[in-house]
């Protein structure tokens, strides 16, 4: 037993040794698979027993802090160790190690790799990235003609500069975190320290490390993986691609993510009403914020039911059109052989392939598309006889209403639900309208945005967070943060200071 003992541990060393070499050229593997690409650049720099081993990928590393920053400080003499090399060069990001994934993400994130012996495994690495970024502009989507006029980039060094430059608080808290295997993407989370509900951030942080993805191109992606319910068409999460938004609601305590090489930022948790409410209202005296928010609202709700409305009346309901009206239905339906469901798909079709060609199209061709388009189409079908005027003006109502929805995902939502409310009509008439709308309803009820409410302040009813939902009450009134977000701090200000005016001779 003591021979069959030492033969098997005296196995186990042969074995650990056979493998040390392998161990060995693990770094030089790695070198050997980078070299096969043609971007990739490896020389050595000095001349007789000098001699510094350089490694980059010339598509990723800026070539003028390579030959302007790094090059001429390492002609010294006196170089002969790594240390020496890390203290001479004038770059902050430098890094000596021997952690093969930290190598291999180094150099593939726009480092440049040196090491003073081909077969050595430690090596210094010196950040040198190429930061190829378009600069900031106005926003496209959120434009407002009252309000700061910058938006979100695809640099996420930029987008946290934007949103910190409105927040200049040590309080700012930054989690980063790398998601997708093959495209590393990198993801930052940001909230407000003893400000943000712990809860809330904790539930982003581990949803977003538990995504299993090979890679992240949007923050949509991001938007879908985390959100409560992937199978609802209502969004969860807002996307924005204002920093001043971001900046306002990291005040209220909800959690920002960012993502790297995208445009938009995300905001969570959310409600259903922040999806009406533009960020221009608070630029904006309340009367007439809350105006405009009330007339979105009825925009929405007009969007959804008139058209099918108008199917099921004509379908069962004759007796509820007033007489003076249904003279006018008549004649314009007198030579029409569809019945109104018919009529109204092939209007809503209509409508949806002008609106997608439009956005596919060049800018301007678009708007020629969208323009020509729904004239020539309109007056050519109500005088071929396949639709009547009184449906092309309600169904281009609609298709208008549906615009007023300030975020972009949230529109797409209410002009998808129009189809069921549509069908439902045509089959139950205004029976089909109300089952329809319970159903929606009972969705909407269920629906939970980081496992908070997504109706609120309707249900659960709060009616201190009605200051700012279907209506805007003045800012001096809103000095407390929204109780569904359970802040760790819920005063906003000192409201008596707030609404005390003193004159100058006071």
């Amino acid at each position: 037993m003591n021979f069959l003992k030492w033969f098997s541990i005296k196995g186990n060393k042969s074995t650990k040794q056979e493998k040390d070499p392998e161990l060995d050229q693990t770094l030089d593997s790695l070198l050997e698979q980078m070299k096969m690409s043609k971007d990739f650049i490896y020389f050595v720099h000095g001349k007789g027993a000098q001699n510094i081993h350089c490694y980059y990928f010339k598509t990723l590393v800026d070539s003028k802090i390579v030959h302007r920053d790094i090059l001429p400080y390492l002609n010294d003499e006196s170089i002969t160790t790594l240390e020496k090399i890390k203290a001479s060069l004038p770059i902050e990001k430098i890094e000596i190690t021997k952690d093969l994934k930290k190598i291999e993400n180094k150099i593939l994130t726009g480092s440049v790799l040196i090491k003073l012996n081909e077969k050595s495994k430690e090596a210094v690495l010196i950040t040198a990235e190429l930061k190829q970024a378009r600069e900031v502009s106005i926003p496209e989507v959120e434009f407002s003609v009252v309000g700061p006029k910058e938006a979100f980039v695809e640099s996420l060094d930029t987008n946290i500069n934007l949103v910190r430059k409105r927040l200049p608080i040590p309080e700012l808290r930054l989690d980063e975190f790398q998601v997708g295997k093959l495209s590393k993407t990198k993801v930052a989370v940001i909230s407000i320290e003893g400000l943000t509900n712990k809860e809330n951030l904790n539930t982003v942080i581990q949803r977003i490390k538990d995504i299993e993805i090979d890679t992240i191109n949007d923050s949509s992606y991001i938007t879908q993986l985390i959100s409560d319910n992937r199978n609802s068409p209502f969004p969860q999460l807002i996307d924005t691609e204002r920093p001043d938004r971001l900046a306002s609601v990291l005040t209220e305590g909800k959690v920002g993510i960012i993502v790297n090489g995208a445009p938009h930022a995300i905001i969570a948790p959310t409600t259903l009403v922040e999806f009406f409410s533009a960020f221009e209202d608070y630029f904006l005296n309340w009367i007439t914020a809350s105006f405009f928010r009330l007339i979105r609202l009825f925009a929405v709700m007009f969007s959804i039911l008139v058209t099918p409305l108008y199917v099921a009346v004509l379908t069962y309901h004759y007796e509820l059109i007033p007489k003076d009206l249904l003279g006018i239905l008549v004649t314009s339906r007198r030579e029409i052989p569809l019945p109104p469901i018919l009529e109204a798909i092939f209007l809503e079709l209509a409508i949806e392939l002008l609106r997608e060609a439009g956005a596919r199209l060049p800018t301007k061709v678009g708007q020629t598309i969208g323009i020509v388009g729904g004239i020539v189409i309109g007056t050519a079908s109500v005088e071929a006889g396949l639709t009547s005027n009184v449906l092309l003006i309600i169904v281009a109502l609609a298709a208008l209403a549906s615009f007023t929805t300030p975020v972009y995902k949230m529109g797409n939502t209410i002009r998808l639900i129009r189809f069921p409310f549509l069908f439902m009509g045509h089959l139950w008439g205004l029976l089909g309208v109300a089952v329809c709308f319970c159903f929606v309803l009972g969705h909407l009820l269920r629906l939970t945005s980081l496992g908070r409410p997504f109706l609120e302040p309707l249900y659960p009813p709060r009616i201190q967070d009605l200051k700012d939902a279907f209506i805007r009450l003045p800012l001096s009134f809103q000095s407390k943060r929204p109780v569904e977000l359970q802040t760790e701090d819920t005063m906003r200000f000192n409201p008596k200071k707030a609404k005390d005016k003193k004159e100058i001779d006071e």
